[in-house]
């Protein structure tokens, strides 16, 4: 049997496992239990090789017995999300009250563990070594950074990862070059202004009317400062200001996002914000302080890389299977921080089916779900993939 037919073969533990991690689910930095069940699961597998990363996320590594000294990694995220589950009624709904899986990363831990488990399977037939990233952390942009600072990439010659894709039908996956999702930044502007009765506004400084003349002259930038083409979003989300409804307010906090598919659209914007704010508060006679954090870099899928996907999903899903169009996202996603190192892949695996309406909801709504039918394809591709690395198929 090839690794897509010995992997439908481990489907019902694949959706029992799914189901464990979906009943458990933990938020960012906290992956305790579910760095643990890993753990046993790998000790289960054989591959007893593996440590703790910055204390929720797990590396794990073993190598094939034919001689290689080449290296591939496979990544999988571990975290969840702070929603509410509704779908009470489910099995395996979330026993953790305001956590959820909403975003498929219970279906990534499995994926990844059925692929590990083909491959320790297959070692007598492959050289070099397997490294598997159970990666704590992505839904705030932190874990894939620990990852690369830790020198856990060193030496690796492809990463891979994939994630769930509830708009994609069942049976499909996208291996798309090029841009994929969106670089992820944080802002929060804070202007500094001066009290005072609104009877009186000449002698206060408005950091609430600065505050407002600053969002609405955000949008121009993406309206005016840049082309129609080079999708960008600036996004407010977040503004309080004052202490009484008859005060000028003396201060004004806001905070937004901002989502670029190029490096250098994601800094003249930053720089544009910055400008922005500094020479309104100046107009109206107050002072401004813009912090920033970066969550993600944008994720581009190298055209190499892809192709290699792309043949490896046609070869064991048909030419049907394959997706090389999957529109941009505005959600972005850490895998990016890996393939700023090391070449690759991220895949989409479509886990969206009619029959099931509530797997064809948009990820992070607190109805979604997976059709468990994709956890095989996500271990046969893992596996496949790696194999055909180690084994010089390509690359």
């Amino acid at each position: 049997m090839g690794f897509r037919e010995e992997a439908q073969t481990l489907a019902p533990y694949l959706s029992g496992l799914r189901r464990e991690f979906h009943r458990h689910p933990e938020v960012s930095r906290q992956e305790f239990w579910t760095a643990e069940r890993i753990e046993e699961e790998l000790d289960a597998i054989g591959i007893t090789d593996h440590k703790r990363i910055d204390g929720s996320g797990v590396y794990a590594v073993f190598r094939g017995e034919q001689p290689g000294d080449r290296v591939v990694t496979l990544r999988a995220d571990i975290d969840a999300l702070p929603i509410q589950e509704v779908n009470t009624d489910l099995p395996y709904c979330s026993q953790q009250p305001g956590v959820m899986h909403a975003c498929g990363h219970d279906a990534h831990i499995t994926g990844l563990l059925g692929g590990a488990r083909l491959l320790f399977t297959h070692r007598a037939e492959f050289g070099g070594e397997v490294r598997l990233f159970f990666q704590h952390a992505e839904e705030i942009g932190y874990g894939g950074r620990v990852f690369v600072k830790e020198g856990l990439l060193e030496g690796s010659g492809r990463v891979f990862g994939i994630h769930v894709a509830s708009e994609l039908k069942l049976g499909t996956v996208s291996a798309t070059p090029g841009p994929n999702n969106a670089s992820v930044d944080h802002f929060t502007i804070k202007v500094q202004g001066k009290a005072a009765h609104v009877s009186t506004p000449h002698l206060g400084v408005d950091a609430l009317y600065i505050a407002s003349q600053i969002v609405v002259s955000l949008q121009a930038l993406v309206t005016r400062r840049t082309s129609p083409i080079d999708p960008l979003l600036i996004g407010v989300g977040k503004l309080q200001a004052g202490t009484a409804y008859n005060i000028v307010a003396e201060s004004a906090t806001l905070e937004g996002t901002v989502r670029a598919f190029s490096p250098e659209t994601r800094k003249s914007t930053q720089e544009r914000i910055n400008a922005v704010c500094a020479e309104t508060a100046k107009l109206y006679g107050g002072t401004v302080a813009v912090e920033w954090e970066d969550f993600a870099t944008p994720l581009i899928n190298p055209p190499e890389g892809a192709k290699e996907v792309g043949q490896v999903i046609t070869d064991l899903f048909g030419p049907q299977a394959l997706i090389t169009d999957r529109p941009l996202s505005l959600g972005g996603d850490d895998f990016a921080e890996f393939l700023l190192t090391v070449p690759g892949c991220y895949a989409f695996l479509g886990t969206g089916n009619p029959d099931k309406p509530d797997t064809c909801r948009a990820l992070h709504n607190d109805r979604v779900d997976i059709d468990e039918a994709a956890l095989p394809m996500a271990a046969a591709l893992h596996a496949e993939y790696a194999f055909r690395y180690l084994t010089g198929v390509f690359g």
